[in-house]
């Protein structure tokens, strides 16, 4: 049933995508209802037996956990040396042959095998063989990075279980901020890969409805960032660009953002860089301008595929991108999650939520589970003594 599913949500892809540009953003309530009906009703996803039922949830059956004051507090009151926090990537860090490494884990093997059923096609063989441009495709590579991360969650339980025994709070960059909720056991596995498939297909049929491309920026302390996406956004105007945008899309560190709108705007910014004191714009390997308002049209599908999942209270703080603050409990995640697909994400208010100290105090190990080492970097610019005790875990 869920394969005939995935052909119906293939179909209802190449349909969207041939009307005419000139149709309004919305999706339209008929096609997001046969995105619902097709792609986010769970019903059918069911574990076939014991040894699988165990992969539904975020830890594997007799984990123990000593982390009840994380529903209370940020900071447990014990020695921070003995507490950890784990971080989680997002678009934009897959790569052909991850998750590679990670196979020799029977856990990390069995979570594949799961996601492949949800899923209807083979997730693995597209992490190890690719090819890149079809990893790279916004509707796989989401998919793929959080299984992958909960993959390199199976590394860490079996090398240092008492980093997750002692974690008590997790964030995410943008998709990671779901699977740091699989994590924290708000949504179960199988359900948020769904969600995550539902949340992956509208943004890219939003992306190729809505032109849009992402880059980092470096810029220089007196740069005039928000000067130069307002001007970006007028000169595309001038030139009849339909509904262009150029804005901040992602809060990384001091001095360095990532910027996210139309291509004639980004190219704008490229040819005016030292204009706006702007020192370099690189272009990242996504399909569209997320977290900005060509993105609106993949809001309705994810809220309503996220009100059919049971969402339990976090046991160890979330961070939200939106804010940076850790959710209150379900409704609060119900309603500010499907925000974060149009909203820029505050990472770096994050990090200073979760890392702040006062001087001479000890900070907790901090592991950053899944592709590539990005956060890990991200961390260094704003808080360096955290960074002295951070550990990647690669898949």
């Amino acid at each position: 049933m869920y394969r005939k599913s995935v052909r119906k949500l293939c179909n209802y892809s190449r349909l969207f995508c041939n009307k005419s540009s000139d149709k309004p953003a919305s999706l339209g309530v008929d096609k997001v209802q046969d995105l619902l009906d097709n792609a986010a009703t769970f019903d059918n996803v069911r574990p076939h037996n014991e040894q699988d039922s165990w992969a539904t949830l975020p830890y594997v059956e007799g984990t123990h956990f000593h982390r009840s004051q994380a529903m209370k507090s940020t900071r447990p009151r014990i020695d921070p040396r003995e507490t950890s926090i784990i971080l989680f990537p997002g678009q934009g860090t897959q790569y052909v042959g991850m998750a590679t490494r990670l196979l020799k884990y029977p856990g990390a093997r069995d979570i594949f095998a799961l996601a492949n059923e949800v899923l209807g096609y083979d997730l693995l063989k597209l992490c190890k063989e690719g090819p890149q441009s079809k990893l790279d495709q916004t509707v796989y590579s989401q998919p793929a990075i959080l299984v992958s991360s909960l993959a390199a969650l199976e590394q860490l339980k079996e090398e240092r279980p008492n980093a997750i025994d002692n974690c008590f709070a997790t964030a995410g960059f943008s998709l990671g901020e779901i699977t740091a909720l699989v994590f924290a056991d708000a949504l179960p596995f199988d359900r948020a890969l769904r969600l995550v498939q539902v949340r992956a297909e509208a943004m890219q049929l939003a992306s190729e409805r809505n032109k849009g491309f992402m880059a980092t920026v470096l810029y220089s302390p007196d740069a005039k960032l928000g000067i130069a996406c307002k001007e970006a956004i007028n000169w595309c105007i001038q030139r009849g660009v339909e509904s262009p945008e150029c804005k901040i899309a992602n809060y990384l560190y001091p001095s360095c953002k990532v910027i996210a709108g139309s291509e004639e705007a980004l190219k704008y910014l490229e040819a005016n860089m030292k204009l706006y004191g702007i020192k370099r714009i690189k272009r990242l390997p996504v399909s569209g301008a997320f977290h900005t308002e060509l993105m609106a049209s993949a809001v309705e599908p994810f809220a309503q595929a996220l009100k059919k999942i049971k969402i339990q209270d976090p046991i160890i703080s979330v961070h939200s991108n939106v804010d940076g603050k850790r959710y209150r409990n379900a409704g609060h995640i119900l309603n500010q999650l499907p925000k974060q697909i149009v909203r820029p994400v505050k990472w770096e208010q994050t990090l200073h939520c979760l890392f702040e100290r006062k001087v001479g105090e000890y900070f907790p190990r901090t592991f950053e589970c899944g592709p590539g080492e990005g956060l890990k970097a991200i961390l260094k610019k704003v808080n360096a003594k955290a960074w002295d005790s951070t550990f990647c875990i690669q898949a």
